[in-house]
């Protein structure tokens, strides 16, 4: 377990004052002009040291993303645009640390900004976050007025502005081309690449988009060393991460805990345990809605990171934990989410405009039955067929939920098949 002295994020539950005053009683804004008196090299090179991967889903090293942007100040002013848009089902944790902790993003996106010398910073919230997005100006426009950003931002001599973009609630500007289309005005669609981001991204500036939990921790980092951060979790999976537990479980929570956990432990410890016992549990979506379900046998031992996922064929993505129990209908739960990858579906891509209502029909027609055996194996394919031939990662995010369905659940489809069938035959018969 994660000792009370490891964890970045102190006033998660909202305990405690959220604002300036009580931000700066946990530590934050401490002497932040000595951070950036470091310079910029030496912050990206302690962040790379951390090993921090990014927390929005992808887990790309953060200060490898961060040294891709141009090392001079040219013509072309620098960017850095943080994707508070937290669209994926099952996870709320950008929401809390926003509601609770705004001045450790706040700070969080100095030092960022101030690291790829970019004088301006955006961060772009979910339109659903209307009570987060208040809370956050608020916190920011304390800041200004403490001149902790601003002209000379905490004495520093670094002039440095920070928005607040209000999104309309659209799932794939969670992406981070579409979310630079949309901030630019436009319809938010993916945009190819390259060329990427931090050569020609928001205004066709140097452009780096960040997650708002990867932005939030850098200055505990920085404070406490790259270090003491990376002796926490695993090698090559560093450090804290905040987990959304939802679902069948006895108190849905979110809690930072050290990545590598396992997730039974993660459960049983933080959530009050799967309901009606751990004997009970059917599957689990591990990383938000877009990644291969496991079932019991999986869960009963999978450490809670990026890599061993991907050992058991799915992935810690967001890290939001959705448990499911034996009294889910787990073909229901799957078409659920094959609908509402097909409404989110932005259209440009064929495979996935096609695909994903494809995908939805089938899987509505599974649910109750209506399909003959061999068509499982021609959904499975169509997803391949999905899956890494779109612009973004929206296609692969609503093949993969199918795909671990029929990888795990293949008998269960099967038997509902068999029992319509049945059904069909006694109607006949009688």
């Amino acid at each position: 377990m994660l000792s009370d002295q490891d964890r970045i994020f102190t006033n998660l539950y909202g305990l405690h004052d959220p604002y300036l005053k009580g931000a700066r009683a946990r530590g934050d804004w401490d002497n932040t002009a000595a951070l950036l008196a470091r310079g910029p090299e030496a912050i990206v090179e302690e962040i790379k040291a951390s090993g921090l991967r990014g927390r929005g889903g992808a887990g790309f090293p953060t200060g490898l993303k961060w040294s891709f942007m141009p090392k001079e100040e040219g013509p072309r002013p620098h960017y850095l645009v943080v994707n508070a848009d937290e669209s994926e089902p099952g996870t709320c944790k950008d929401r809390d640390i926003i509601r609770h902790d705004p001045h450790k993003l706040i700070e969080g996106c100095l030092i960022a900004s101030f690291a790829m010398r970019a004088h301006a910073c955006y961060i772009y919230i979910r339109g659903e976050f209307y009570n987060e997005a208040r809370a956050l100006q608020r916190a920011i426009d304390e800041a200004y007025a403490e001149g902790l950003i601003g002209k000379n931002a905490c004495g520093s001599g670094w002039n440095f502005d920070l928005y607040v973009h209000r999104g309309a609630g659209a799932y794939i500007c969670g992406e981070e081309t579409a979310l630079i289309e949309s901030l630019e005005g436009k319809k938010g669609m993916p945009r190819l690449k390259p060329p990427f981001p931090a050569a020609v991204g928001l205004y066709g500036c140097p452009t780096t988009v960040n997650n708002v939990e990867s932005i939030a921790v850098t200055p505990t980092i920085l404070r406490r060393g790259a270090a003491w951060f990376s002796a926490l979790g695993r090698p090559k999976n560093s450090g804290t991460k905040v987990f959304c537990i939802s679902g069948h479980v006895n108190k849905p929570c979110n809690v930072e805990e050290e990545l590598g956990i396992p997730l039974r432990e993660l459960i049983e410890t933080y959530a009050g345990g799967v309901r009606g016992g751990w004997d009970n549990l059917l599957a689990v979506i591990p990383g938000g809605s877009s990644v291969p379900v496991i079932p019991k046998s999986v869960c009963d031992t999978v450490l809670m990171d990026f890599d061993s996922l991907r050992e058991v064929r799915s992935g810690l993505g967001t890290a939001a934990v959705i448990v499911m129990d034996k009294s889910t209908d787990i073909i229901k739960a799957i078409a659920r989410l094959s609908a509402f990858y097909k409404h989110e579906s932005c259209g440009q891509c064929t495979p996935c405009r096609e695909g994903t209502g494809w995908m939805m029909r089938v899987m509505n027609r599974m649910v109750e039955g209506r399909a003959e055996p061999e068509e499982i194996d021609t959904l499975d394919q169509v997803t391949r067929q999905v899956e890494g031939h779109t612009i973004c990662a929206l296609g692969d995010a609503a093949a993969w939920p199918v795909q671990g369905l029929i990888r795990h659940f293949r008998p269960v489809i099967e038997d509902r098949i068999k029992q319509y069938k049945a059904g069909g035959a006694r109607l006949a018969a009688e």
